[in-house]
């Protein structure tokens, strides 16, 4: 699902709400969201799951065309864990079912 098509089912779910307004709405929960990974909180969604920051220690890394050894910096990245609702969710899905993600690994 794109960001695109996530605008399309909030309008079509929610009638009060045209293609622009379901946009600002999208676009505003997700620039809520990055902001609030970029001043370092952690973001919970129950039934969801969480968004939180990963600090990742600096290392030696390889480039892998020539072999050669690279310090890798730290950084901190994003890291999302999903509910236990979520994980449940996506458990219980049937192989069989004709999803688009099913078709593409048969």
């Amino acid at each position: 699902m794109t960001r695109s098509d996530l605008v399309e089912e909030l309008a079509a779910q929610f009638g009060q709400l045209n293609q622009r307004d379901a946009e600002q709405a999208v676009k505003t929960i997700l620039d809520a969201v990055s902001d609030a990974l970029v001043r370092g909180h952690r973001i919970e969604i129950r039934g969801f799951g969480s968004f939180a920051i990963n600090h990742r220690q600096p290392r030696i890394g390889r480039n892998p065309r020539s072999g050669e050894s690279v310090q890798v910096p730290s950084k901190r990245v994003p890291h999302f864990k999903p509910g236990k609702a979520l994980r449940e969710a996506v458990d219980n899905l049937k192989t069989d079912d004709p999803t688009p993600s099913a078709q593409q690994t048969a």
